[in-house]
């Protein structure tokens, strides 16, 4: 009896061990129309844990300061959906932006992808009417 009571507790334990967190996007990738210089972009990235353990973010990865990231401050327990806001600041950018956000997790990868494209209209700088000296 002690036997399969240890035997019991050993595939309990171990079927515990491979519970883990699945991060899965609706749409891992935002693209946007054409947008002038200077505006910020926002999205809210919507996922869903569809793993067996609590999802918990830890940090993000970003190419440069123009890219804000708000993680969810509690983990997202299994079967439940949960969102990621992003803000993109296009002053200074131009032409065709894709900025990659690498998340920390505690998913099998440790860290995933999400991807924000744009293409951002520069501003036109307008040249001056020469002036000219008449004599």
């Amino acid at each position: 009896m002690v036997r399969y009571l240890l035997i019991s507790f050993l595939l309990i334990t171990a079927l515990g061990f491979s519970q883990e967190a699945v991060f899965n996007p609706k749409y891992p990738i935002a693209k946007f129309p054409k947008v002038k210089e200077g505006r910020i972009v926002n999205y809210v990235y919507e996922f869903t844990n569809s793993g067996d353990a609590p999802l918990e973010f830890y940090s993000y990865e970003v190419e440069c300061t123009c890219t804000k990231v708000e993680l969810p401050t509690q983990p997202t327990q299994p079967g439940q959906k949960g969102r990621i806001s992003v803000s993109f600041d296009t002053h200074g950018k131009s032409y065709y932006q894709d900025r990659i956000i690498y998340l920390q997790t505690n998913t099998e990868r440790k860290k995933e992808k999400l991807r924000l494209k744009v293409y951002v209209d520069p501003k036109t700088v307008e040249n001056p009417t020469p002036k000219t000296d008449k004599n």
